[in-house]
């Protein structure tokens, strides 16, 4: 699936959220991180993802299109807190002490682990697939290996081989 585009106006308006959390960050930890790259590719649920080792922050388009605001406000300062928490603490749990403290401290916003945003134009479809005991749901992309004949799945319980099509019990 290709990411939607966005409007540039929706980019600077990220881009001004993490300069400015930055910056009230660097002042009140008395540093100067510098500023992270910013990249719009975080595909599935996941609004955004702070990749720690390259100082990156990786934001689902089609969330933030969604959810313009909330995300700006929410998305952009979360990622951002776990990438200046390994900067002044190291590997610690991901949304810890650390975390909680970096996130309402320092960047003065609610510490939420998670987003509340709708997900059903971004979640996954699934393939139904049955055995002999029970309903399987594959990804699209083990269904496609199954249609390209490069794997077979079987189930953990009785052990058959999964095969499209819907459960019915005997």
């Amino acid at each position: 699936m290709k990411s939607p585009r966005l409007p540039i106006a929706l980019q600077q308006a990220v881009m001004r959220s993490l300069r400015d959390k930055l910056q009230q960050a660097n002042q009140r930890l008395e540093r100067h991180y510098p500023e992270p790259k910013l990249v719009y590719q975080q595909r599935g649920t996941a609004a955004g993802t702070a990749w720690l080792e390259a100082w990156e922050i990786r934001l689902n388009p089609v969330l933030l299109l969604e959810n313009q605001e909330a995300f700006i406000n929410e998305v952009v300062p979360h990622e951002l807190a776990h990438l200046l928490v390994w900067k002044q603490f190291g590997r610690v749990a991901p949304h810890g002490k650390e975390w909680k403290w970096m996130m309402e401290s320092v960047l003065g916003v609610p510490a939420r682990r998670t987003h509340q945003f709708a997900i059903e134009s971004v979640r996954s479809r699934a393939f139904p697939y049955r055995c002999r005991c029970q309903q399987h749901q594959l990804t699209v992309r083990r269904h496609n290996r199954v249609t390209r004949g490069e794997s077979e799945y079987r189930c953990v319980h009785c052990g058959e081989k999964l095969l499209p099509g819907t459960f019915t019990p005997v």
